[in-house]
C-alpha cells in the first residue's frame, strides 16, 4: 500500500524506529504547541527543533525540501495577506506556523510506512465498530487524505510553473481548470489502484 501515495524514505534512525502511534500523537501535540506560540522568536526556536528532527531522521535535504516546496506559493501569498491585515510580526507568526506544521507532517510521512500508520489509526478508531463503521476503511481514508495534501500541492506547483511558462500566471481559469483535471486524474489512478487491491466498494 505504501507505493500508492507514500513518500516514505527507508532508514534506521530513531524516528524511523519510533512507533507510528507515538509519531502521530507527537504530531498532534506539536501542532497544538505551534498554535500556542505567539512570537517570531519562539517559532524560530521551534524551527530549529524541526530542523534538528530532520537531521536526526537522516532523510536528506532533497526529501526535506520536497515536503515544503509544494506550499511555497501559498506561503508567499499568505504572508502578503497577513502583512496587509495584521502587520509584519503577525504575518511572520502565521506563516511560520503553517510551514512548521507542514514540515512536521512531512517528517511523519517520510519516516512512517503507510501500513504502520494505517495500523495505528485503525487501533485508535476501534470504538467506531460500535456504531457500525469499519475502522480499517476509516484509517485508510484518513491516511490517504493526509498523503493527498502534498500531492495536490505538488500538482498546484506544476500548474503554476506551466502558467508562468505560457505567460498567463494571472489567469484564475488557467490555474483552476488544469489543477482540477490533474486532481481528478490522480483520484482515478488511486481508485484503480485500490480496486486492484480489492477495495473497490
Amino acid at each position: 500500500m505504501n507505493s500508492l501515495t507514500g513518500a516514505y524514505v527507508p532508514g534506521s534512525s530513531p524516528l524511523h524506529r519510533l512507533p507510528a502511534g507515538a509519531k502521530l500523537a507527537g504530531l498532534a501535540v506539536a501542532c497544538t504547541v505551534l498554535v500556542l506560540l505567539s512570537s517570531p522568536a519562539a517559532l524560530a526556536g521551534a524551527a530549529a527543533v524541526v530542523a534538528g528532527l530532520y537531521a536526526v531522521s537522516r532523510v536528506g535535504p532533497a526529501a526535506a525540501w520536497a515536503q515544503v516546496r509544494p506550499v511555497r506559493y501559498f506561503v508567499v501569498a499568505l504572508f502578503g495577506l497577513q502583512w496587509v491585515f495584521v502587520g509584519l510580526e503577525g504575518a511572520a507568526v502565521t506563516t511560520l506556523r503553517v510551514l512548521l506544521a507542514v514540515a512536521l507532517a512531512g517528517l511523519v510521512t517520510l519516516t512512517t510506512r503507510t501500513s504502520a500508520m494505517m495500523a495505528a489509526l485503525e487501533r485508535c478508531l476501534g470504538p467506531a465498530r460500535l456504531v457500525g463503521l469499519d475502522p480499517f476503511r476509516l484509517s485508510l481514508l484518513l491516511s490517504l487524505t493526509v498523503r493527498s495534501v502534498p500531492v495536490i500541492a505538488a500538482l498546484a506547483g506544476r500548474v503554476r510553473e506551466a502558467q508562468r511558462a505560457r505567460g498567463v500566471e494571472r489567469s484564475l481559469r488557467a490555474f483552476a481548470v488544469p489543477l482540477v483535471v490533474s486532481s481528478l486524474r490522480h483520484a482515478d489512478a488511486l481508485g484503480e489502484a485500490l480496486s486492484a487491491r480489492g477495495l473497490d466498494d
